[in-house]
């Protein structure tokens, strides 16, 4: 079975979308849009920014998600999944792309969900680190021991986990995770505790949002963060997407379930190929490749 996968932040690069712009009219008419709903020309960062202007929270879901979701519409009766999945942000590209929601509904949600985690952001300081070469047991279990907030948030493949919380509780559970044998646990460049408990405000104010947006039923199943298996209902699609604000990405998870469901050619739709070295570390046996258009 054909699965595609989708990017979450992080995947972003200057002149993101620029081929697909000047290569097809649908593109062009799509990105067109987008500037209109948005309320401001994200394309001329998408191009042509700097990679600080494409690091604003209110910029970067939204030009992952149009690039994961312009480049599927583009490649047309090629794009046939049987699966989906996203990596946190990503998963709404995959409900775009298995059409449980519309092109306008899901980047209305992504822009929201941009704009309420950086609100989230500025109640307290927080951030997030990345930990190397331990077993995820032992890393859920220091996060325990440490006091004040500290979580897995991203289970990203096998020895690689992402921990988040509060600054001075991630400072202290870096210092232990590196005596227990810790490959890394380094400090990420990001500005909040995502996925963790500290995003519970950025969670009440999506949750609105998605409560009053259309979801439809999907095209195939769609394999969510929160659980880590294959959901078509979109009552539950729609609660599994309100909880992944405060809960881990269980992307290890998703792929393996995805794999044992009969996935056996895994495609990433978007920018970069961060997707694709991950699922070389989870099965080396199964075939990923990047999705790419030719005009």
């Amino acid at each position: 079975m054909k699965a595609y996968i989708f990017p979450g932040q992080g995947a972003q690069f200057s002149g993101m979308g620029l081929d697909l712009y000047n290569n097809s009219p649908l593109a062009q008419e799509l990105f067109d849009k987008a500037n209109k709903i948005l309320g401001f020309n994200i394309t001329d960062i998408m191009f042509e920014g700097t990679a600080d202007e494409l690091k604003q929270t209110k910029v970067t879901q939204p030009a992952i998600f149009l690039h994961s979701v312009i480049l599927a519409k583009v490649l047309g009766d090629d794009f046939k999944p049987e699966m989906v999945a996203g990596h946190s942000l990503g998963e709404l590209s995959a409900l775009v792309a298995n059409d449980v929601l519309t092109f306008e509904d899901g980047l209305k949600l992504v822009s929201k969900r941009a704009l309420a985690m950086q609100k989230a952001c500025e109640v307290q300081e927080s951030t997030m680190a990345a930990v190397l070469g331990l077993e995820d047991a032992v890393v859920e279990e220091i996060c325990a021991s440490v006091d004040g907030v500290v979580v897995a948030a991203n289970y990203n493949c096998p020895g690689q986990l992402v921990i988040s919380g509060e600054i001075s509780a991630i400072d202290k559970a870096c210092e232990l995770l590196t005596e227990k044998g810790a490959r890394r646990a380094l400090k990420l460049p990001v500005g909040g505790a995502f996925h963790s408990p500290l995003m519970e405000p950025a969670r009440e104010e999506l949750a609105a949002a998605i409560e009053a947006t259309i979801f439809s039923e999907p095209t195939c199943p769609v394999y969510q963060n929160v659980v880590a298996k294959a959901v078509t209902s979109p009552a539950e699609i729609k609660e599994n997407l309100i909880s992944q604000l405060t809960a881990p990405v269980r992307w290890t998870q998703c792929v393996q379930a995805m794999i044992a469901d009969g996935g056996t050619e895994f495609v990433e739709v978007g920018p970069g190929k961060v997707l694709q070295g991950l699922m070389r570390k989870i099965d080396r046996s199964v075939a990923a490749s990047g999705a790419s258009f030719s005009a």
